[in-house]
């Protein structure tokens, strides 16, 4: 008699020891090895100049100009000695505090605007809120480069041309439909049920907007003070055109000139009025990073995490 023959069960496609998971997971490990490699290779790229900024302006003229570019300073000290020359060449130092004071007021002032704007957008009954909106948020949709000329004419014709209430009206104005929209995007995610308990308390719509909705956005409100005050300082463009006297030209321009006055001085002096401009930007990084992340976060959600 004979044994009845029993089929051999076939392998599920998944099933293990099947070939495609090991495929798979060797695709997975060339890509996952693929990103590191490019990971690193966009942080040497970033490291690089950063490295150069933080070496050479330690560094004479001489032990510049006699050495690699790469070998530490032999007297790290150089560092005081350069910036110093390059804080009293080409009105570096008028610069440094006309950007700083159009970088904090043209921030502040932004800001404020923009969440006046805002409450009155997503709070108050105002008719073609959306329109409104649109109106503001349109003056970024153009290239700045289009503004040049006409405000170069408009501010000729007003006495405004190289002065520094030119300058920070300008800075704050230009930052105002950021800030508008940021802060209509925060304020439309708040429950109206804080403001109607606010109400009940006898609170008015100034008491609203300041001691309700303004301490609950502190999370945006570090974010483009972060963001702002950074464009404003790193503004290059309009600071040129618009300035030329010493104590109204913003840091940018003033450090062009700085790379022709300082010609004979070098790079070292050149890169050390670099650092003192990157100076502000960092320490106020320093001081707001924190706030970075959860204000994004609160900017996107509405909720804090």
């Amino acid at each position: 008699m004979e044994a009845a023959s029993v089929p051999t069960p076939r392998r599920a496609p998944g099933s293990a020891g099947a070939p495609a998971p090991r495929r798979s997971r060797s695709a997975g490990a060339i890509a996952f090895s693929a990103t590191k490699v490019g990971v690193l290779v966009m942080a040497v790229a970033w490291i690089v100049p950063l490295a150069l900024l933080a070496v050479t302006p330690m560094k004479s003229f001489e032990e510049y100009s006699s050495t690699s570019q790469w070998a530490l300073p032999s007297d790290p000290l150089q560092l005081f000695d350069n910036m110093k020359q390059a804080w009293d060449s080409a009105g570096l130092g008028s610069a440094f505090f006309a950007s700083l004071s159009y970088g904090l007021v043209g921030a502040l002032v932004a800001i404020l605007c923009g969440a006046l704007g805002a409450y009155a957008i997503t709070r108050l009954p105002l008719k073609g809120r959306f329109f409104w909106f649109l109106l503001v948020f349109s003056g970024t949709l153009f290239p700045f480069q289009m503004y040049l000329i006409p405000l170069f004419q408009l501010y000729t014709d007003t006495n405004l041309y190289d002065t520094w209430i030119g300058m920070a009206m300008f800075y704050s104005a230009i930052a105002v439909p950021f800030c508008l929209f940021v802060m209509r995007g925060f304020f439309s995610t708040i429950p109206p049920e804080i403001e109607d308990a606010a109400k009940l308390d006898g609170a008015s719509s100034w008491g609203i907007l300041w001691r309700v909705l303004m301490p609950l956005a502190r999370g945006p409100i570090a974010v483009l003070i972060l963001f702002q005050f950074t464009w404003i300082w790193n503004d290059f463009m309009f600071g040129l055109v618009l300035s030329t006297s010493d104590g109204v030209r913003p840091i940018m321009p003033a450090l062009v000139g700085l790379q022709g006055a300082s010609s004979t001085a070098g790079p070292p002096v050149v890169l050390a009025g670099a650092l003192i401009g990157s100076l502000p930007t960092i320490a106020l990084f320093l001081l707001l990073g924190r706030y970075l992340l959860s204000g994004l976060t609160l900017t996107a959600t509405g909720k804090d995490e």
